[in-house]
């Protein structure tokens, strides 16, 4: 399926004028995950690129360690949306199935009950790599990603990620309209094509959340930057890990953390 659909729109200026219009809308619908036969999420994304989401989604929620474990992804679509179907290495099923666990206990009643929150704030690794890319490299980055947002361009509702290189250059860019789900598709992309961050960085155009600080430090990334601001506990867990934050990027400043 596309990232966006066309739909009738009114378009109606300060004055009271109004025009009708056809307009490219971005596609959000459900995309429900199924690991090894298990119903595990259902995520409100972009069907697009979908292969990426599953395997992203998947190292995201440590089902995985490597994308190796990874055995299948088989998508379904339905009236009500896609159906993806993922299938790991019969050794990660344990695992999958103490997941499942903690989500149906996670959904009847929020986060309750200390082994819930030790599960919602599991310690993370130590982030091992350091990115050579300079505060210009971040810049120049951050003022070429639009380019690379066909979608965004399009609609004006959808987010990106961008792998960056050492000296700013765009290598590989997913889109979605939840921030979390276009960072798993682009790492999901990096993990199926074998890239590595090669002392370059991460960008988002979206804020930079705990979740994203966690996606980023589970794949290795050295250097996380976003270009709105950051969360208290982004900040705290990026340091505990070791990851680098760069937010809040304007023309011409940005938050070190």
């Amino acid at each position: 399926m596309n990232g966006s659909a066309t739909r009738r729109i009114d378009r109606v200026a300060l004055s009271g004028d109004t025009e009708r219009r056809d307009l490219a809308i971005a596609v959000e619908a459900p995309v429900a995950i199924e690991v090894n036969g298990l119903g595990y999420a259902v995520l409100m994304a972009t069907p697009a690129d979908l292969d990426d989401l599953a395997y992203g989604f998947v190292l995201a929620e440590r089902l995985v360690d490597r994308a190796e474990e990874v055995i299948d992804v088989a998508s379904h679509g339905t009236d009500a949306g896609t159906l993806l179907r993922v299938t790991l290495a019969p050794e990660r099923h344990d695992r999958v199935a103490d997941r499942v666990r903690h989500r149906i206990s996670e959904s009847s009643c929020g986060l309750c009950g200390i082994e819930n929150l030790e599960q919602a704030l599991r310690p993370l690794p130590a982030v091992a790599a350091q990115s050579a890319a300079t505060t210009a490299a971040i810049f120049a980055a951050a003022a070429s990603l639009r380019d690379h947002q066909p979608l965004a361009r399009a609609t004006g509702a959808t987010h990106a990620a961008a792998l960056c290189a050492t000296d700013g250059s765009i290598r590989l860019v997913r889109e979605d309209v939840g921030r979390h789900n276009g960072f798993d598709k682009l790492i999901g992309a990096m993990a199926r094509a074998g890239l590595d961050w090669d002392g370059g960085f991460a960008l988002l155009s979206s804020r930079c959340s705990f979740e994203l600080v966690e996606k980023a430090v589970l794949a290795g990334c050295p250097l996380l930057a976003t270009l709105s601001a950051a969360t208290t506990l982004a900040i705290d867990r990026a340091a505990a890990a070791g990851l680098a934050l760069r937010t809040s990027i304007r023309r011409d400043t940005l938050h070190a953390a």
